[in-house]
């Protein structure tokens, strides 16, 4: 029983720990994980009730092929949806991390219940639950929350649209298994082969990018501040169209934009070093002055309204990440206050 147990159980658990692990910048949270498999274990009691309950006069093949794929995995993307939506994923690679998390909690719940209703089952049952089934639902979790971060990536506004591909695939792949088109252990075979390795290939080609893009879009934002704050801003495109807003809104709105375009660089670029002390190996914390501008930041957006803000948008100064951004210095325990002699 125990071996079956450690079958059943370890490979999705091993597999998110080397996720994790392979993440040089710690994109995900562990808190977020950690919410992942909750929520994903959730989904797999609210799935089984729901089949037990409503589907209980549907054929059984007509339930694992057709209705499972689509109640679990919609079921499993609920919070990865929430995350996106929310801004709190911001890379391909934690995405990739937090998807295979609740794909994961998913697997664990229903392995547990297979174990606990099948006990007299051989070796070869687990084998296929272990490192099929459940580097199935992790995998095609990841593949939805891949191709969901991608698309809203593309359409920053974002609205329900953007998770309708990756919903899509995950359940295809999923209901693709569930027909067991080869005998079970060599579909297991095959699933081990493909899923892992198409994840692992996108993590790491991502990561590079993830390294290329911090890299320089600090170069950037630091250009961008000592320009914002130098004295010939008022020549530069960006001055020449604040100066052109002071005909549509009050003067203390537009000085409040200047001011907004200076704390959102600041807050970027302390985001971005942080990024980069991680890829280091440094549990850097975030200076108090991080947590002011926050607030600040906060203040400026009420006061200049949202047709201010979107009088700004043109000039493209901020991306969609500096949501992220926020809410990854917000996530960071902050530096120790020192005492002034």
């Amino acid at each position: 029983m125990l071996a079956h147990t450690a079958v059943a159980l370890l490979p999705v658990l091993l597999f998110l720990l080397a996720l994790v692990l392979m993440d040089s910048f710690k994109l995900a949270r562990p808190l977020d994980i950690a919410l992942a498999i909750a929520c994903g274990a959730a989904s797999a009691f609210l799935c089984d009730l729901v089949h037990t309950q409503v589907f209980a006069a549907v054929p059984t093949d007509v339930l694992v092929r057709y209705i499972a794929p689509v109640t679990e995995e919609s079921a499993k993307a609920v919070f990865i949806a929430y995350l996106i939506l929310r801004r709190r994923i911001g890379f391909l690679i934690d995405a990739a991390q937090v998807g295979f998390a609740a794909g994961a909690g998913f697997a664990l719940i229903e392995n547990i219940q297979y174990l606990r209703d099948l006990r007299g089952a051989g070796l070869e049952l687990w084998i296929i639950r272990g490192l099929g089934t459940a580097l199935l639902h992790g995998g095609t979790t990841a593949i939805f929350a891949l191709l969901s971060k991608a698309a809203a990536d593309r359409e920053p506004a974002g609205n329900a649209a953007i998770f309708l591909p990756g919903l899509g695939a995950a359940i295809a792949i999923h209901s693709a298994f569930n027909h067991l088109p080869l005998p079970p252990l060599a579909m297991t075979a095959l699933l081990m082969l493909v899923l892992p390795l198409l994840i692992l290939a996108v993590f790491s080609r991502n990561e590079r990018a993830t390294r290329d893009w911090v890299v320089a879009g600090l170069d950037l934002d630091i250009d961008l501040l000592a320009l914002v704050t130098s004295e010939h801003f008022a020549t530069t495109r960006l001055g020449a169209y604040l100066r052109e807003l002071r005909a549509r809104f009050p003067g203390p709105v537009v000085a409040d934009m200047f001011c907004l375009l200076r704390v959102e660089l600041e807050l970027s670029i302390q985001a971005k070093a942080l990024l980069i002390a991680r890829e280091a190996g440094l549990a850097a914390p975030v200076h108090e002055d991080a947590y002011r501008g926050l607030e600040e930041l906060h203040y400026l957006r009420g006061s200049i309204g949202p047709t201010g803000l979107l009088a700004l948008r043109p000039l493209n100064v901020t991306t969609h990440r500096d949501e992220w951004h926020r809410y990854l210095l917000k996530s960071r325990p902050r530096a120790a206050r020192t005492r002034s002699l």
